[in-house]
Order: structure tokens, then C-alpha cells, then sequence
């Protein structure tokens, strides 16, 4: 998982773990969770903090559940994002107007999803799932080793019409494989598997086939972006050395799990050259997306609270100079994507919630 929903409530647990060094409920929750200002249902509108130089007025598209990982159409008029709200258990895939409207589901309603986007001409979306490994949500892991995120076996990806139906499937490989991003060119899909023992980034075509590995060092290799011009991809990673850590990875993903809680951003060529870190921040730095320029990549990252539980939107240069934060509300703002223009932003935050952890959809005009 890129960082779902799920992600999102173990992010909140985790200030009670031993990995942060804290304890009682996360004060960043608490705070985001004002009560609505503005008309009763959405979409209503927001003024960002007066830092957040960057946006212009607030638009948010969700009221309740947790949202999470919401990514544009081509055409930059529908959303396509996970979800956790009633009837059910754990997430499932939504597609909303970005203009505002009633969510509509996408996914079969079983297993738990992650990780949607749509394909060239709109007309289909990809989205991992696990529902082929069960109809019910795999279990949650719990804190006994720590802040651990979960790396489901049966999560495969699918292919399927953009009104959810005519489900195909498109990787048939024992672990994990999901994160999957679509390039702009409409060529290649790339994604992250667990396919040769190890969590690394692959490509393929839409159709799934000529798989082709393009990162190998042990250790975490996910999250991957195209750059708008399709020529590079951006990801996070996290890469042990030292023995102690070496040991610690390899035996909680024997088990399905990794530890998340020190994240890099790396950048690549498409085809798996030139591989350099971007970031050093020693944080939990995850969901990278290029400026529309090219030059520059939005992240969300908790290197600026030393308890771990704030997370905000920066952007750095691709050499990691010039590094700016861009949210300051306080709890959780994730998940960032240029519209195909480069005039519009989406993100997720859990600021203006009607009720504490929500975490909503947000989309703003982009100011530079």
C-alpha cells in the first residue's frame, strides 16, 4: 500500500507505540477535528492557513470515512480514491467529479483495495485488491513488533471498466503486488511486488505483460510516480545496512510485514537507470509526486515533528536542495497529485473533520 486508509489509522496507534516515543492519543487528531464552517454537505470551501502560500481556496469533497489516496482521471474531471465508510469493513474503491458529488463505488464490495488509478482515455481504472484471497478485510496487524505496516500476499492487481465493472486481472504471482501508477505517455504501468522475494518496482504494459524489474537492492523499493513526461519515476525506499536492521527487515517480511518509520525519497530513469536519493531527512517521507515542471517533487513528510505524528506536504528539487513546506495544519495532509494541467491540486488531510481521524479529499488551484 502506497499509505491507505489503513496506513493512516496505524499512523494515530503508532503514538502510542514504543517507535515514537509517546504516549496517549495523537494531539494531532484533536486538532484537525473543528467542526464545519461552511454549508452542511460537500463540497464546501475552506481558506488554507495563511502559510500555505501555494493554495488557493480549499475545496473539500469528502465528509466522513476514511479517505485516502485520491488520483485524477486524464481529462482532470473525476477522482478515483479508497475508502472505508459503511457498509463496509476496509477499503474499496470511489470515484468522485472533481467538481463535487456523490461517491460511487468501483470496486466488488469484498477483500480489502488499495492503490486505483485511471488508464489513457478514462474509460478504465487498475486498482489492487485482495478479494480473489477472501470476501472478508485481512486481519490488521497488531503493535507487538512495533509500528509495522502490513504487505498482504493477496493483494494481485486488476484491470476494469471505469464503472467498475468487467474486472480483469493482470499480475498472477505468489506475494504481494499493488502501487500501481500509470504513466503519462499510456504506455506502462509501474508498480511494486513481491514477486522475487524482496519489495521492488516493476513495469508492464497495460495488458500486464513484459514485466521488467527496475530496482533490486534489499530493502523497500515502493510508491512509484511517472514524471510528467514519463521519462523518470519517483519513489520511496528504504534501504538497511547495518546488520541489526538487515535482520530486522528480512524477518517481518517473512512475515508480511515491514517497518515503516524511515522512508526516502529516490528517483530513477523509467527503465530503472540512474537511481539517486533524493532525501535525507532520517523520517517517514512517502507519497511522492513530480512538480508539473519536472523539477521539483511533492511529498508528505513527519521530518518536522519530532514525536512523528504531524504530517505535512513539502516540495524539494530533484538534487534534494530548495527543500519548502507546504501545509501547516496540524494532523495528517498526504496523498498529493498535479491534475494533468498543473493547475490543480488533491491531497488528503484530516483538517476540518466532522468527527476526530477522519481523513477527507481535498483539491485547491495551485499557486507558484
Amino acid at each position: 500500500m502506497r499509505y491507505s486508509s489503513i496506513i493512516i489509522r496505524l499512523l494515530f496507534a503508532a503514538a502510542a507505540a514504543p517507535i515514537v516515543a509517546c504516549s496517549g492519543p495523537p494531539e494531532s487528531a484533536d486538532r484537525s477535528a473543528s467542526a464545519p464552517t461552511a454549508e452542511a454537505t460537500p463540497p464546501r470551501g475552506f481558506q488554507p492557513d495563511a502559510r500555505e502560500r501555494h493554495f488557493g481556496e480549499l475545496r473539500m469533497l469528502t465528509d466522513g470515512g476514511e479517505n485516502a489516496e485520491a488520483y485524477f482521471s486524464f481529462d482532470g474531471r473525476a477522482l478515483v480514491f479508497q475508502s472505508t465508510r459503511a457498509p463496509y469493513g476496509c477499503d474499496q474503491i470511489f470515484t468522485i467529479p472533481t467538481a463535487g458529488g456523490e461517491p460511487r463505488l468501483l470496486s466488488t464490495g469484498t477483500g480489502r483495495t488499495t492503490c486505483a488509478y485511471f488508464l489513457p482515455g478514462d474509460e478504465q481504472i487498475i486498482y489492487s485488491s485482495t478479494h480473489l484471497g477472501g470476501a472478508e478485510c485481512p486481519a490488521v496487524p497488531d503493535h507487538s513488533r512495533g509500528y509495522v505496516w502490513p504487505i498482504y500476499r493477496s493483494y494481485d492487481i486488476f484491470r476494469a471498466s471505469a464503472d467498475g465493472s468487467g474486472v480483469v486481472r493482470l499480475t498472477d504471482t505468489p506475494g504481494y503486488d499493488a502501487e500501481a501508477t500509470v504513466s503519462p505517455r499510456g504506455d506502462r504501468i509501474v508498480f511494486t511486488s513481491m514477486r522475487s522475494g524482496d519489495l521492488d518496482i516493476y513495469s508492464m504494459n497495460l495488458d500486464g505483460s513484459d514485466v521488467v524489474r527496475l530496482t533490486d537492492e534489499l530493502g523497500y523499493d515502493g510508491g512509484p510516480f511517472f514524471s510528467p513526461d514519463g521519462a523518470s519515476i519517483v519513489y520511496r525506499a528504504h534501504h538497511p545496512t547495518e546488520p541489526a536492521a538487515i535482520q530486522d527487515y528480512t524477518g517481518l517480511l517473512r512475515e508480511g510485514l515491514i517497518r515503516p518509520s524511515k522512508l526516502e525519497i529516490w528517483v530513477m530513469d523509467a527503465d530503472g537507470g540512474n537511481q539517486r536519493q533524493v532525501t535525507s531527512l532520517g523520517a517517514a517521507s512517502f507519497a511522492p509526486f513530480f512538480h508539473p515542471a519536472g523539477d521539483r517533487i511533492i511529498f508528505s513528510s513527519n521530518s518536522g515533528d519530532p514525536s512523528g505524528r504531524e504530517f505535512d506536504l513539502y516540495l524539494v528539487g530533484l538534487d534534494g536542495s530548495g527543500l519548502e513546506q507546504v501545509t501547516f495544519s496540524g494532523g495528517f495532509d498526504g496523498f498529493p497529485m498535479f491534475a494533468p494541467d498543473g493547475k490543480t491540486l488533491v491531497f488528503c488531510s484530516n483538517r476540518h473533520n466532522s468527527k476526530p481521524g477522519e481523513t477527507n479529499v481535498f483539491v485547491t488551484t495551485w499557486r507558484d
